[in-house]
């Protein structure tokens, strides 16, 4: 589903004014990962499981519409654009630098300055690898894994692997 939005609602600005200076903090001291969850939990609105481990930096633009499930890794570097919905679920791993992009902007230039929304959603104990990009409106299977570097375009299916540029499927996983 597409949702289309201006790019400067006040409501946005608002979320975007409390949450920018709680990303720039997060990432420019040392905190345990309980803090790390801590400052997450006030960024996204909603409580972090005990069981989330988040690796510094971490980055979005947003942070509202970011969903975490129990036993989630976030590594280091890792870019959330979540205006559109980004859901992590239950034991989802996500690799350095990976990107997740939930926003777009339409061609016409006219309305280039509207966003395009469509929600991400990576499914259960789904592996995304470093530097690979997700975007908008992919949902990742579970037990899929997503190969670093990878730009998915698509959606992958349950227990495949995709790679490449766009990501296509290069294997089937066994399931158990």
């Amino acid at each position: 589903m597409t949702t289309s939005m201006k790019a400067t609602s006040p409501k946005i600005a608002q979320v975007v004014a409390t949450n920018q200076p709680l990303v720039q903090a997060l990432n420019t001291g040392v905190h345990t990962n309980q803090e790390v969850r801590q400052v997450v939990a006030k960024i996204t609105g909603q409580a972090i499981d005990p069981s989330v481990e988040i690796r510094l930096p971490f980055y979005t633009d947003f942070g509202r519409h970011l969903q975490i499930g129990k036993n989630v890794f976030i590594n280091s570097g890792v870019t959330f654009t979540d205006l559109g919905g980004i859901q992590l679920a239950d034991r989802v791993l996500i690799g350095p630098n990976a990107t997740l992009v939930s926003v777009n902007h339409p061609l016409d230039p006219a309305d280039r300055r509207n966003l395009e929304l469509k929600p991400i959603k990576v499914d259960t104990n789904a592996w995304i690898g470093a530097n690979a990009t997700i975007l908008p409106g992919v949902t990742i299977g579970e037990n899929a894994v997503v190969a670093a570097g990878a730009i998915v375009t698509k959606d992958v299916p349950a227990n495949t692997v995709v790679a490449g540029v766009p990501a296509k499927i290069i294997k089937k996983i066994k399931e158990v």
